[in-house]
């Protein structure tokens, strides 16, 4: 019954059909249906038109498609069935069984039915009972239930225990609600000065980084400002070269050959600015990792640092480097070596005991061994570190020149 109801439904409105119209794709909708769905002409010489919403195929309007008759009787049977159903119903008769007096009552579904229903039809193995006895008793229940709540409405105790309970009730629930709101707004408060905190400290921090950058305009701007005019000048001298060569008079061309000559001395005479390096301190990582690995309450502890623009420590690094390198046993032992060495060389290798002669050539052999590995020390330190140019031409003069 239900497969045959949606076959008999129109996919436009989901309801029975009215008026069903076949289209020639073979597919049935509505009259009305079909009426709303009328596009407009697109040309003032053209019709309206209509697509079938299932398919999409060109149609013509509602007025020129065929009623589908066989569609439409199997509507007006059905109809018929259902008012001829409720007719009988509406007398005392069963529906599914013509003439069969609905006299018994179905428990499970609180509906009457007629005998059949119970011994062949769907409600067969269901709970019955009497109408008359189930009516009866229902009224003698009802009854009881009356008396019941006139005794309690009359019972002033009863009535003021309900009131007590609602009061106390309201009583709660404002009382959580004014808990929560102020749970709300201690939540709000206390984040807001977290996010007052952040901002304070952020402010802070970049008006620090804006007064270092002040800083480094000053250093660098005039030092800039210097080369620019050594290369705005170096680029007037070239232009002044190239007039130079134009010129016919010999003696102009000498004045100007002069003068020429003079600037340019002047030019290479004048030492070009040596930008020194520059690190902020504290660096700012180290400042970061200090604010996130404090406590959020505490922000506002945290001192914010004063920056400044400092040379960096790479030379002292290389020098320690150089110390420590120089303050190894092994260094020191190359260093005992060499003074035996320069005192071996103002005597003579006759005048050492025989039995020291040994000992001799083995400092002689850890003496060339210490040499070798404090040349590749230095080559390390010189070629790793920030060590001086000039100090390493000085310590090795034929591998820096």
């Amino acid at each position: 019954m239900e497969r045959l109801e949606e076959e008999l439904t129109c996919a436009i409105c989901c309801d029975t059909f009215r008026e069903p119209r076949l289209l020639p794709c073979s597919h049935t909708f509505c009259a009305p249906c079909l009426q709303r769905l009328l596009q407009p002409p697109r040309g003032p010489a053209a019709a309206l038109s209509l697509r079938c919403p299932t398919c999409r195929a060109p149609a013509p309007g509602p007025e020129a498609l065929p009623l589908n008759l066989a569609l439409q009787a199997v509507i007006e049977k059905i109809r018929q069935e259902e008012r001829g159903r409720e007719q009988q119903e509406e007398g005392g008769t069963c529906g599914e069984h013509p003439r069969q007096p609905l006299n018994i009552l179905c428990l499970r579904e609180r509906r009457l039915v007629c005998g059949r229903c119970v011994t062949i039809g769907r409600h067969r193995g269901h709970p019955i009972d009497d109408p008359r006895c189930a009516h009866g008793r229902a009224r003698a229940a009802a009854g009881r239930l009356r008396e019941q709540l006139r005794e309690q409405l009359r019972d002033q105790s009863r009535c003021f225990q309900l009131l007590s309970c609602s009061e106390r009730l309201q009583q709660r629930k404002a009382r959580c609600q004014g808990a929560l709101q102020s749970h709300r707004e201690a939540v709000l408060q206390r984040f807001k000065e977290f996010g007052d905190a952040l901002e304070q400290k952020k402010a802070a921090l970049l008006s620090a980084l804006d007064d270092v950058e002040k800083g480094v305009s000053e250093k660098y701007d005039p030092l800039i400002e210097e080369v620019e005019k050594l290369k705005s000048e170096e680029k007037e001298l070239k232009e002044l070269h190239s007039a130079l060569q134009e010129e016919e008079s010999p003696l102009l061309f000498l004045e100007k050959l002069q003068g020429l000559q003079q600037r340019l001395q002047a030019l290479r005479e004048k030492q070009l600015p040596e930008p020194e390096p520059l690190e902020i301190d504290p660096s700012m990582e180290k400042v970061l990792q200090d604010i996130s690995r404090a406590e959020v309450g505490q922000l506002h502890k945290i001192h914010t640092p004063k920056l400044q623009l400092v040379h960096p420590r790479a030379e002292q690094t290389a020098a320690a480097a150089l110390w420590a390198a120089l303050t190894e046993p092994s260094i020191l032992l190359l260093i005992l070596t060499s003074l035996l060495v320069v005192w071996h060389k103002e005597i003579s290798s006759a005048a050492i005991p025989a039995p020291l002669l040994h000992i001799w050539r083995f400092l002689l052999h850890l003496y060339q061994d210490c040499c070798t590995s404090l040349q590749d020390k230095v080559y390390e330190l010189c070629y790793t570190s920030a060590l001086p140019l000039q100090l390493c031409r000085r310590i090795l003069p034929d591998d820096f020149d």
